[in-house]
């Protein structure tokens, strides 16, 4: 009897491993595809990529050969901040033949007045750039001074009519999930939607969407650091 039990127990212990084992090669594969994993161009034909100062140099060709399109690129965060790369990045990117847009992030805890002069002195007037997109995903629950929702939502209004006077065309709004479940504004604002979601397309906007960050974790060999890879709404 002791043999059997022992026999047993072996045999258990011998098929939790082997479990454990296919456990750990299954989410390395998901993850391994998850950091490759683009959408089909058969269902998404325009694809591309959001840039910014934290993903270093960035090879716009290579990026132009592995199927992209255009590029967006962060060019100011709140009243003071600056992506200093945006200049270069943006020559680099139409040199290779690329669209290009520039992006803004949203701060709730400041006026609008201070963001759109800073979105103004990095990002040139007209031209052939994309529509803006104005990224939300910064509430103001952290904000030094209380900020009510009321006032979240009329900056906001103001920081996209300022910059849609700026660059000549509506402006995109790239919202969070995060952002959207605090304001709900997404079906409040009549702006094309820029949504994320790896993998997976969201549904979190409840109503469609123009542009969708596909992968935020794009391993290419266009940068050293993983690319936010982007693709249009047919």
């Amino acid at each position: 009897m002791a043999r059997k039990r022992k026999a047993a127990t072996g045999w258990r212990l011998r098929a939790i491993g082997a479990l454990a084992l296919i456990v750990l090669i299954g989410a390395g594969w998901f993850w391994w595809h998850l950091q490759n994993w683009m959408p089909p161009v058969a269902e998404y034909p325009d694809q591309g990529v959001e840039v910014g100062a934290a993903d270093g140099a960035v090879n716009f060709r290579t990026l132009r050969a592995l199927g992209a399109k255009f590029a967006y690129i962060d060019a100011s965060d709140g009243e003071k901040g600056a992506n200093r790369r945006f200049a270069t990045d943006l020559a680099a990117a139409s040199a290779a033949g690329l669209k290009v847009g520039a992006v803004h992030r949203f701060d709730p805890c400041v006026l609008a007045d201070g963001q759109s002069a800073n979105f103004v002195t990095i990002v040139p007037r007209g031209g052939n750039l994309l529509p803006p997109a104005i990224a939300l995903d910064r509430t103001a629950d952290d904000c030094p001074q209380r900020v009510s929702e009321a006032a979240v939502e009329s900056e906001l209004m103001t920081l996209i009519n300022q910059i849609e006077a700026h660059a000549g065309k509506h402006a995109i709004l790239k919202i969070s999930r995060g952002f959207e479940a605090r304001y709900g504004l997404a079906e409040r604002f009549e702006r094309n939607l820029w949504v994320e979601g790896t993998r997976f397309r969201p549904t979190y906007a409840k109503r469609p969407w123009l542009l969708w960050t596909a992968n935020r974790r794009l391993d290419s060999p266009a940068a050293d650091q993983p690319l936010r890879w982007v693709v249009v709404q047919p």
